[in-house]
């Protein structure tokens, strides 16, 4: 499950790279308060540099990079910041329309369609249609999305659908059901919880918290090499013993 490279300051030694790596991407307002900007304004700076963020990951082997940009409680914000977010979206996922064909990259955008204005709704669906055969890695926004709703709506599809189900089959009535499992999560601006994020998905990451705000995070190389060192020190058992279980099996 995991590609290995070298390390340019140990040749010797085979780095551990995460295959599926999620971001829950907090901090955006209080990054925009501590400088005196409208809070709204941290949106924006939270989104600006994602393309070289995912550029970077697959390029040190990589191959799913998922963002958690809006979730089914963030309704409860105010109509002015749920309506420029939703603007804000659009503009971006227009932009990913280009930057999927010309870098091969596959997209995903899970959650649920309801509640979404109907032209991001159809442009999500565009999106993912137009990138569905791509080899070059996969992006994924998670977008209205809910851990838990997640889990609720692929009960009743598998309970319409008759048959018993397996670890294995239960996940093909999931949104998130042919995404890899998350082998790192990573949550800006010092909060440490899951807060209801791919639950199936993240049954063995590893998770890490770090304290920069996600607009800082979302430019910082250092930051990102820094995720990856510290995914490579972690040792992996999935339960199994005292020996790492890099396979990905659990």
């Amino acid at each position: 499950m995991f590609n290995l490279f070298k390390s340019k300051r140990a040749t010797s030694v085979p780095v551990r790279v995460p295959q599926h790596i999620a971001f829950i991407c907090d901090g955006n307002r209080r990054w925009a308060e501590n400088r005196g900007l409208p809070p709204l304004m941290g949106h924006r700076a939270g989104i600006a540099n994602f393309e070289n963020l995912v550029d970077w990951f697959l390029k040190r082997g990589v191959s799913t990079v998922t963002f958690w940009v809006f979730s089914t409680e963030n309704w409860n914000r105010s109509q002015e910041e749920v309506d420029f977010l939703m603007d804000l979206f659009y503009t971006e996922l227009k932009k990913n329309m280009k930057n999927a064909i010309e870098k091969n990259l596959r997209y995903r955008v899970i959650g649920s369609r309801n509640r979404l204005p109907e032209k991001l709704a159809k442009l999500c669906d565009e999106l993912e249609e137009k990138s569905s055969e791509h080899t070059g890695g996969t992006v994924v926004f998670a977008l209205n999305y809910g851990g838990k709703d997640e889990i609720v709506d692929a009960v009743n599809l598998a309970i319409e659908n008759g048959e018993p189900v397996t670890k294995d089959t239960f996940e093909t009535f999931m949104d998130t059901g042919d995404l890899l499992p998350v082998d790192l999560m990573v949550r800006t601006s010092n909060e440490y919880r899951i807060s209801n994020f791919m639950l199936w998905k993240l049954a063995y990451a590893e998770l890490l918290f770090v304290p920069e705000h996600w607009p800082d995070f979302v430019k910082s190389e250092k930051l990102w090499q820094y995720t990856l060192d510290e995914f490579a020190k972690r040792n992996r058992r999935f339960g199994g013993g005292k020996k790492a279980n890099y396979s990905g099996k659990k």
